[in-house]
């Protein structure tokens, strides 16, 4: 009841050092509601851009093409959404891992009553439930931290993750995911008076904060072990969710925090005195993830991102990221899907 009463007190972006910790605190709570990489430029000097490569990871699979790996679309039900569908009662919901603190993506809003859960993976998430279940409410959401997302999948927590997760091959080696939904890079937020530029040679002898378990670490471990990425930039500050590593870099205990440009432009709505540092070095590509051997699964959750993308996906941008991202869309639509063939 206390950790309520604080959260329903935070007004303005003022106590998201607050909430952060609030959030942290709560990260091993199950939370219930009723309801590819390619850059222009090679390595350069201190200063100028850092170069980024294409790593292949699995037989058949690079970054690049990786969100192409998935199955066409179908509505035909199966295995894994027979037992969804199977259970009943209060249970006969969707079991879906989310964030609760990357603002207007999975955000608990404290100036809500309840608190309740929003953003755009929310909107998408209650989508989902409404074409599987005839119900947008009938959803059971977990707050899943960043590292653990694919262990939530293997372990069966969840049906699937929906929280600002990058299709990658590594990934693929070990859940499947939709045909994207999002497009976005990597970039680098620091304070405004900083001397940092971007991801370049700026970030020498600087203290940088990711997500553990984020692409954002595996670019800046890869970097840094090529040369692409100053040897004196330290890495090793590492959190469980993103919000953390704003809350650092606003402690002055890290100097630059990397991570999605549109998880970046949110945290920079949350807090003035930051701003993103130079642009996207990477290209990626949010997906839907879930279990390997849930094929039909994922062939519903992409016949659902056709109708999505048609009708309800702009609407969703509008309302939760135009703001930040700004209001032409068109960077962040993710190319029309290709699906792998079969027979």
């Amino acid at each position: 009841m206390y950790a309520t009463r604080v959260r329903a007190s935070l007004r303005g972006w003022g106590g998201v050092g607050a909430m952060a910790v609030l959030c942290a605190l709560a990260l091993g709570l199950v939370l219930l509601l009723p309801c590819t990489q390619q850059a222009p430029h090679g390595p350069q000097r201190t200063g100028q851009a850092v170069a980024e490569g294409v790593q292949a990871r699995a037989s058949g699979c690079t970054d690049s093409e990786a969100q192409k790996q998935t199955p066409a679309p179908s509505g035909a039900d199966g295995p894994t959404i027979d037992a969804i569908k199977s259970r009943t009662g209060a249970r006969r919901k969707l079991i879906v891992g989310v964030d609760q603190n990357s603002y207007h993506w999975g955000y608990r809003n404290p100036n809500t009553q309840g608190a309740e859960l929003e953003g755009f993976d929310i909107d998408l998430v209650h989508r989902i439930a409404q074409d599987i279940l005839g119900d947008p409410d009938a959803v059971q959401f977990k707050a899943i931290p960043t590292s653990q997302r694919i262990s939530a999948i293997q372990d069966g927590r969840v049906d699937m993750v929906v929280r600002t997760m990058t299709i990658t091959c590594d990934r693929l080696s070990q859940v499947a995911f939709s045909a994207p939904y999002f497009k976005t890079g990597q970039q680098v937020l620091a304070p405004k008076s900083s001397s940092i530029t971007g991801y370049n040679g700026t970030l020498a002898h600087k203290r940088i904060c990711t997500a553990a378990g984020s692409t954002a670490y595996a670019k800046l471990d890869a970097d840094r072990k090529s040369g692409a990425l100053p040897a004196s930039a330290d890495i090793s500050t590492t959190v469980p969710n993103q919000l953390d590593c704003l809350v650092r870099l606003q402690l002055g205990e890290v100097d630059a925090v990397v991570t999605d440009g549109a998880l970046a432009a949110s945290q920079a709505a949350q807090d003035p005195t930051v701003e993103l540092k130079g642009g996207a070095f990477t290209t990626e590509y949010y997906g839907v993830a879930m279990k390997k051997d849930a094929s039909d699964l994922v062939r519903r959750v992409n016949r659902i991102l056709v109708g999505y993308r048609a009708g309800g996906w702009q609407a969703s941008y509008d309302k939760w990221l135009s703001a930040t991202l700004g209001k032409d869309s068109s960077a962040s639509k993710p190319p029309a899907p290709q699906y792998l063939r079969t027979g």
